[in-house]
């Protein structure tokens, strides 16, 4: 496909959540991050391979689960933007 594209919003989300858990660990906040950036990394080849955000039902706009948390993406021109990542239990609705 292409390259995988944070934006700064997604990023904060991760440094934000990585903060909160290293209170308790920073060995499971690295390990958290690392899984979040691989499993973002992996849309680089599959972009197709999340499910659409059912609160969006847009083809262009999915996500994928890692752990607890929601990585939200949309593929537009051959590549994948990564727009938010939010735990799974939040009630999230479209901005």
């Amino acid at each position: 496909m292409g390259q995988v594209i944070w934006a700064p919003s997604a990023l904060k989300d991760v440094e934000y959540i990585a903060e909160y858990v290293a209170r308790d660990s920073p060995d499971q906040a690295a390990i958290f991050v690392t899984r979040i950036l691989e499993a973002a990394d992996r849309l680089a080849d599959f972009p197709l391979s999340g499910r659409i955000i059912p609160e969006m039902a847009d083809a262009h706009r999915r996500e994928i689960i890692a752990g607890s948390f929601r990585i939200m993406y949309r593929i537009e021109e051959g590549a994948v933007w990564v727009s938010a990542v939010v735990h799974g239990a939040r009630d999230w609705k479209k901005p």
